[in-house]
């Protein structure tokens, strides 16, 4: 999603603690931006913050307006225009404009009972659509609609630029199968870019707690734990046992699913061999085509965490492409 991961959940805890938030998202932005149109920034009404709406270069002037809008209520739509030194210096080639929407959660912004709403929908992996006028006369959640907008994971102001769209989809999720130690490497990568990390092993020596501490251990058969999981176009499946008795199940649900990346640790003939036993269990070259095999993409990675990188670029890569 291209909101800052949990910002709609900060802000709700923030609120519900007494705190207060507001929420500044921006709408639109220079082409070498370093946040997408749809980031977040969340501010509480003590002056802390979660999320970036910039490389930095703004975030001081953000937080001074959501804490007056705060104070006084009402929707801001703030533009600022970024000189060349200025974007060079939080790392951009060039300058531009960006434009950022602050409302308040509560009185004169977001209901409360909206962002709950909305949270409960990301936690239940269920696509919902924010929209909101630009001068915050309406605001609504819609589950239909914007189907090209949830394909594209795209936010954007409206065609006629009175409304603002933004896009929540379920969170990008991550089913490693096999807990070895390419697991442990790539599960805390997937997590800091955003992905929620499952672990997969029926063995306990191998998928614990205490070596996957950043993700979810499920010990269970893996064709068993993926129907139990669910597997969605919104996840990545990548197996890592070497074991056709623990990969081939799950393999099995993965290519019937529409997980977006499906990726299998082995040698050229490793994958061969895998790619004949599915063909023999009614599996089409189409379908087989699907799995990146072996997995990864090419740098010449030697050890589990250059493998992990490898992975995880892979990932990024099939799920960023047009």
């Amino acid at each position: 999603m291209q909101q800052s991961e949990r910002a709609p959940e900060q802000a709700l805890d923030w609120v519900e603690s007494g705190k207060g938030a507001a929420l500044a998202t921006v709408i639109e932005t220079w082409g070498s931006a370093p946040r997408r149109v749809g980031a977040q920034l969340v501010i509480s009404g003590e002056g802390e913050m979660e999320g970036s709406v910039s490389g930095g270069c703004v975030e001081g002037a953000v937080v001074i307006e959501a804490l007056e809008v705060l104070e006084g209520g009402g929707t801001r739509v703030l533009e600022y225009g970024v000189s060349d030194g200025d974007a060079f210096a939080v790392g951009l080639a060039c300058g531009g404009n960006i434009r950022i929407l602050v409302e308040p959660v509560g009185a004169g912004g977001m209901p409360v009972a909206m962002l709950r709403e909305l949270v409960e929908a990301r936690a239940g992996r269920v696509q919902v659509a924010y929209e909101v006028a630009l001068d915050g006369s309406a605001r609504a959640l819609v589950r239909e609609g914007h189907e090209a907008r949830f394909r594209m994971d795209r936010s954007g102001v409206s065609e006629d630029g009175a409304t603002f769209v933004a896009v929540h989809n379920p969170p990008l999720r991550l089913i490693v199968v096999g807990g070895v130690h390419i697991a442990q490497t790539l599960c805390g990568m997937a997590r800091a870019v955003g992905f929620d990390p499952v672990v997969v092993d029926p063995r306990e020596a191998f998928g614990s707690a205490a070596r996957f501490p950043q993700a979810r251990v499920v010990n269970d058969w893996p064709d068993e734990a993926l129907d139990e999981i669910g597997v969605d176009a919104r996840t990545a499946v990548v197996l890592l046992t070497h074991d056709p008795k623990l990969d081939d199940p799950a393999l099995h649900v993965a290519l019937r699913s529409d997980a977006f990346y499906i990726g299998a640790l082995g040698s050229k003939r490793t994958h061969a061999g895998r790619v004949e036993r599915l063909s023999a269990a009614g599996f089409a070259p189409g379908q087989i085509g699907r799995i990146a095999g072996p997995v990864g993409l090419d740098i010449g990675a030697a050890g589990p965490a250059e493998i992990a990188v490898s992975i995880m670029a892979q990932m990024i890569q099939t799920l960023r492409k047009p």
